[in-house]
């Protein structure tokens, strides 16, 4: 079982935890990580792009010039794909992109991306984040003092309005929740920084 050392807000270590090796210790499967991001990027499309087709745009209404007779090529519609401030042939319309996984997939992809975490020395577990006040400048401290790298996820077990208000005023620092966490963010963020409770209630939901 992996042990990584437990420290407080000023990098100093106040203990040491043993982490989960069903959650924290596995093989990560790139190819099941994969799968879940693209799927993430997937569900987050809106899918509201639109185009105007023949029957949509404005006038059109009269044929231009008759069959025979002009020299010209038959037409029916000014409004027709080939002419300009036509309608769109075959354009996008809007559509849903999100489809769903295997739950074993998304919890293996959950796993491997936690594991990648700490076989890269990317995990940071903090006794505690505790702010007196609203204070940008008390984030910024506490991630030089533990060793964050500029792109930081901060995951919480519950919510702290006082964390999750200072930290969004840093460029690169997301705080997330125990249930809100997605692989997404985990493998797009440089390093983690987990609260202790936090990794009993991954452990809990996971193991």
């Amino acid at each position: 079982m992996p042990n990584i050392n437990v420290i407080d807000m000023a990098g100093k270590a106040v203990g040491e935890i043993t982490l989960s090796d069903a959650v924290f210790g596995i093989e990560p499967n790139k190819a099941v990580m994969h799968a879940v991001v693209v799927n993430y990027l997937a569900n987050q499309r809106q899918g509201t792009q639109s185009t105007l087709t023949r029957t949509e745009v404005s006038g059109g209404g009269r044929k231009p010039w008759k069959q025979k007779g002009t020299g010209n090529a038959r037409q029916g519609s000014i409004r027709a794909p080939q002419w300009r401030h036509g309608g769109i042939a075959l354009g996008p319309k809007p559509r849903d992109y999100s489809y769903t996984l295997n739950k074993k997939v998304k919890r293996l992809a959950f796993k491997s991306a936690l594991s990648s975490k700490v076989l890269e020395n990317n995990l940071i577990v903090i006794d505690k984040i505790e702010l007196a006040e609203f204070k940008t400048k008390a984030v910024v401290s506490m991630l030089a003092a533990i060793g964050a790298g500029k792109k930081t996820l901060i995951v919480m077990p519950e919510v702290d309005t006082k964390v999750v208000k200072s930290a969004s005023n840093v460029p690169g620092v997301k705080t997330a929740l125990v249930n809100t966490l997605n692989v997404y963010d985990m493998l797009n963020y440089d390093t983690m920084v987990i609260v202790k409770d936090a990794v009993a209630k991954l452990e809990e939901v996971y193991a």
